[in-house]
């Protein structure tokens, strides 16, 4: 039977086949800027030259491709190999990469058998690891069986954050556990409409620190300093207001969906043999490299 987080991201990814497909391609959006600079990369110039050397490349949890795109865009396409991988959108990853040459998508888990994807000099696995059933053997198994000695591997996991946020995220996500699609986006929806008003309203406040709350002190945006200490209500001009809320709704609905502090995402790379070579915490994430 299907668990709860494959329909959730099965539902996404059918429903949504290019979602923020072009905004991760088209240059300076923000979010090919928040892929960028959280990797370490302060322009396309720089993803280019660290892909130069790199033969074979494989996005672990790939999607519906938009990275593996990215990743094909600015690696050399007659000497590099791109792979995408995903357990329930390769189909939909392969129609939108079809005008690229030399990149394939296969449906796998990562807590499965991987041994017949080969080896690769970098793995990108982001923002998939804290959605499987087992975090730190997927990102296990990824090293062990498919990095190359001196290969690179470049996650991103979700952070614990300050736990008013914590608690609304899983009360949320609690209760729309069960809801279809349609039901969960008609939640998202008004979440969304809130991310949107708190942004209208183009304000910033200074704040006092909380410490207990973990509330740091500085001027914020409105939504921001909703977003990053009492709940996610996520808005970009950018995109089109149901892309917003789908992207909500990837917050909530799947309840595979584990947190972590830097320390315990250290350890996952000291305990496969990894040197860390970037580290990048932010308000929402823990991005980190490792070289084997």
């Amino acid at each position: 039977m299907e668990n709860n987080t494959e329909l959730s991201f099965r539902d996404k990814w059918e429903k949504n086949i290019d979602l923020a497909f072009r905004e991760t391609l088209r240059e300076g959006s923000d979010i090919q800027n928040w892929i960028l600079n959280r990797n370490g990369w302060k322009s396309k110039t720089e993803l280019k030259s660290f892909l130069t050397d790199k033969k074979t490349v494989l996005d672990a949890g790939c999607g519906n491709g938009r990275v593996t795109a990215l990743l094909r865009e600015n690696s050399n396409d007659s000497t590099t190999n791109v792979l995408g991988i995903d357990l329930v959108a390769a189909d939909v990853a392969q129609g939108n990469l079809k005008q690229y040459k030399n990149v394939e998508t296969k449906q796998k888990d990562l807590l499965g058998d991987l041994t017949d994807l080969g080896k690769f000099d970098f793995i990108y696995s982001q923002e998939v690891l804290h959605h499987t059933d087992n975090p730190y053997k997927s990102f296990e198994n990824l090293v062990n069986t498919n990095l190359n000695e001196n290969g690179t591997i470049a996650i991103y996991v979700y952070k614990k954050k300050a736990p008013l946020r914590e608690y609304c995220d899983d009360f949320v996500r609690d209760n729309i556990n069960g809801m279809s699609y349609e039901q969960s986006m008609k939640v998202c929806d008004q979440i969304t409409e809130l991310g949107k008003a708190l942004t209208d309203q183009n304000i910033k406040i200074k704040v006092p620190a909380v410490d207990l709350l973990k509330i740091e002190e500085g001027e914020y945006d409105l939504q921001r300093f909703v977003y990053h200490f009492f709940m996610k209500c996520f808005w970009s001009n950018d995109m089109k207001f149901e892309e917003n809320s789908v992207i909500n709704y990837d917050w909530y609905h799947p309840q595979n969906c584990e947190r972590y502090d830097v320390e315990e995402i250290r350890d996952w790379f000291k305990q496969t043999n990894l040197k860390i070579t970037h580290e990048f915490v932010d308000p929402y994430g823990i991005t980190m490299h490792g070289v084997k």
